[in-house]
């Protein structure tokens, strides 16, 4: 009786052990995987302006933003006047990040659940996804303003097609077996949504989400670049006619890295939460 006993109260701490390393390992690999893509744009980036011999005075390297970030006299002033901007541009891409995702996320289940309603809306969709943003940029600023609506419906905008692809196919990766079973048993097709194609659609969630993060501030630095006037996107159109070029080579540096660095923690979430939910080979591991 008592070896019996043994193995099975030793076995949540294994278990336990297992997860936390599990979790462990993922942050140190996110940390070296954003380590090793640092390196490499900084390298990239240097030797693409020494091969092209390009004028100092336009182009600037990784030293140069660093000693207009961090090291010049008025190195404070110059934080102060990036961090202003970044935290605008930020602010409208959480806002389109997340109505476009919302969206998306909707439609896939209307879409999921009905093929009519499908037939109907995905060719407007394919209508967004195929017309250039700028050209739609006019028509859109007519209609909701200038304000922070423009750069929730053009971040939406870029952020809803791939999402909604994305999205559906997972939700319709759900096994047809355990469905019917649903089914048998007197479950109506939302029921089995809820309990077998959501779930099993996460890894199509959590790629929907880490293609919406960039998608979201691309659709951010447009509104701003476009309409708003403010943000990284506005401050790099007035740096670029002043010819303040530290300035705009320090706001392309900025939102480069925190993109990088959202996309990365995204990936770190999706491997966590996949892992927690038995479902780490999805996640690439």
């Amino acid at each position: 009786m008592a070896t019996s006993t043994s193995p099975s109260t030793a076995s949540p701490t294994v278990t336990g052990g297992r997860t936390s390393h599990g979790a462990a390992g993922s942050v140190l690999r996110a940390a070296r995987t954003g380590l090793i893509t640092l390196l490499i744009v900084v390298l990239v980036w240097q030797a693409i302006i020494s091969i092209l011999g390009v004028s100092t005075f336009i182009a600037k390297g990784p030293l140069d933003v660093f000693n207009w970030l961090f090291t010049v006299p008025a190195a404070a002033e110059n934080r102060e006047l990036i961090w202003g901007n970044l935290l605008v541009t930020l602010g409208d891409s959480f806002i389109g990040f997340t109505a476009g995702l919302v969206v998306a996320l909707l439609l896939a289940i209307a879409f999921t659940l009905s093929r009519g309603i499908e037939h109907a809306l995905m060719p407007i969709a394919m209508l967004l996804r195929s017309v250039p943003l700028v050209a739609l940029a006019p028509i859109i600023i007519l209609i909701v303003g200038r304000g922070a609506a423009v750069a929730a419906v053009m971040g939406g905008i870029v952020v809803l097609f791939p999402a909604l692809v994305n999205i559906v196919f997972g939700l319709r990766s759900a096994s047809p077996i355990i469905t019917d079973v649903i089914s048998v048993y007197g479950g109506t097709p939302f029921t089995a949504l809820r309990k077998v194609a959501m779930p099993s659609s996460l890894g199509a969630l959590f790629a929907a989400v880490k293609i919406s993060v960039p998608g979201a501030i691309t659709g951010a630095l447009l509104a701003e670049w476009l309409a708003t006037g403010k943000g990284i996107g506005g401050a790099i159109v007035a740096a670029v006619a002043q010819s303040k070029n530290f300035e705009v080579w320090a706001s392309v540096v900025v939102i480069t890295a925190v993109t990088l660095l959202l996309y990365g923690l995204a990936q770190l979430v999706e491997s966590l939460v996949l892992r927690r939910m038995g479902m780490a080979a999805s996640a690439g591991e």
